[in-house]
């Protein structure tokens, strides 16, 4: 059972690898860029993501929760999705594309708690111990979404339809196999007579009305903002050193841009081991400043890479993601676990990815678009990388120092211990 629940980890991963980190080179080397103001075009395409982050989850938890097997609706949302990515070839506008991608970012998007619940309940009916053998299977997502990344640049496909075409195959075929999971009926834990809000799970916005949870809300919508900057633009960045005559498109950097950015994910897994340590020793405010400064880090270091004498530069920046991505989503999480009330703790983390990859995604698609376009594109179209990265990591040194001055809490390892809900 465990390796069957690895699997579907795995594809659910690679089923958005093959495309999200590469869509940026296809869509600025292809026709769809002819246009007007590309990036803000582009950051909308982006956007999308978050769009359908606020919403579809919470629709597809009242449908999973009341009227449908969790497996069924996962599978059929993974047809539809993969259905979708195969029109994408189809399409030769950006207007169109906007809407393709969205329809397709509403069906992927609530399979990725859909396959938690999966998972979980799977395994609890098991007799498993979810807390110790739930993380290694997660693990495999992250694995397959390196693998799809490299499948992608190793076939040549980062800047054509192919991605789309890769990342389709595999959702249909992710979709057929979840039929064949164990039932996972609908739980009915929500009452009969709960009201919308209930019902919605929006009980968690009373949380705004405390100062210290506000304020954490606040910070994760601007973190949440930084992770689009990277996701968006990362692999465009390197391709296009192929526009420097001293490297052109024979450099390692440029043929193999989406494998050098695979390492970022690699770094993933391997920071998250190091989160138990960092916790107990520095605790949850530590651990997310640190997060916000391997930010200024990451973006810092490319504004000053290049697949030369800077190559170690570019290697160190994917490193250090690892840490900007995990210890910041991480403790947040578990900041939210010790400072809610039980009776709202789900809801309240369901709040926090909201504001991570909804109303932040939302915000750093859109706004970095329209940013780079205006300030940081030249006369030609060529976008000036250095000077882009320089303004993302002083966006990221401006969220770290609010977050020391205004963000108070005291650290107690007591609150680390792991309670029931």
């Amino acid at each position: 059972m465990k390796f069957r629940l690895t699997i579907m980890s795995f594809f659910q991963f690679f089923v958005w690898g093959a495309w999200l980190i590469t869509i940026a080179t296809y869509f600025f080397g292809s026709e769809l860029s002819h246009i007007e103001n590309p990036g803000a075009k582009f950051g909308a395409i982006f956007s999308t993501l978050a769009f359908a982050s606020l919403f579809m989850p919470a629709i597809t938890g009242i449908i999973a929760d009341k009227w449908m097997d969790a497996e069924k609706l996962y599978g059929i949302l993974h047809i539809l999705y993969g259905a979708i990515l195969f029109y994408v070839p189809s399409v030769h506008d950006a207007d169109t594309l906007f809407y393709v991608i969205f329809a397709a970012m509403i069906c992927y998007m609530p399979t990725i708690s859909l396959s938690n619940s999966i998972a979980y309940t799977i395994l609890k009916r098991e007799g498993y111990n979810v807390v110790k053998v739930f993380p290694p299977i997660r693990v495999w997502g992250t694995i397959g979404f390196i693998a799809a990344m490299w499948i992608t640049n190793l076939t040549g496909s980062k800047a054509n339809t192919n991605q789309f075409l890769i990342g389709g195959v595999a959702a249909i075929a992710l979709g057929l196999y979840s039929f064949t999971l164990p039932k996972c009926p609908p739980q009915k834990s929500i009452a009969k007579n709960a009201g919308l809000t209930e019902q919605l799970g929006l009980q968690a916005f009373k949380l705004f009305a405390n100062y210290k949870m506000a304020l954490f809300f606040l910070f994760s919508m601007l973190l949440g903002g930084a992770l689009q900057l990277t996701n968006m633009y990362g692999d465009t960045f390197l391709d296009d050193f192929k526009k420097v005559p001293a490297f052109g498109p024979e450099s390692f950097v440029v043929k193999y841009s989406t494998i050098i950015m695979s390492i970022s994910q690699v770094s993933e897994t391997l920071f998250i081991l190091t989160i138990p340590y960092f916790l107990r020793r520095f605790g949850i405010k530590k651990v997310m400043l640190f997060s916000m400064l391997a930010w200024v880090l990451r973006f810092g270091l490319f504004a000053y890479g290049d697949p030369a004498g800077g190559l170690w530069m570019i290697i160190l920046s994917c490193i250090v993601y690892g840490m900007a991505f995990d210890f910041f989503n991480i403790s947040g999480s578990l900041f939210v676990e010790t400072e809610t009330d039980p009776r709202i703790r789900s809801s309240a983390q369901g709040l926090f990815m909201m504001m991570t990859n909804g109303v932040g995604a939302l915000l750093g698609s859109r706004v970095s678009g329209f940013v780079i376009d205006r300030y940081y594109t030249d006369a030609a179209g060529n976008k000036e990388w250095h000077n882009i990265w320089l303004c993302f990591a002083g966006y990221a040194l401006i969220v770290a120092v609010l977050f020391l001055l205004l963000f108070r809490y005291k650290h107690d390892p007591k609150q680390l211990e792991v309670r029931p809900h």
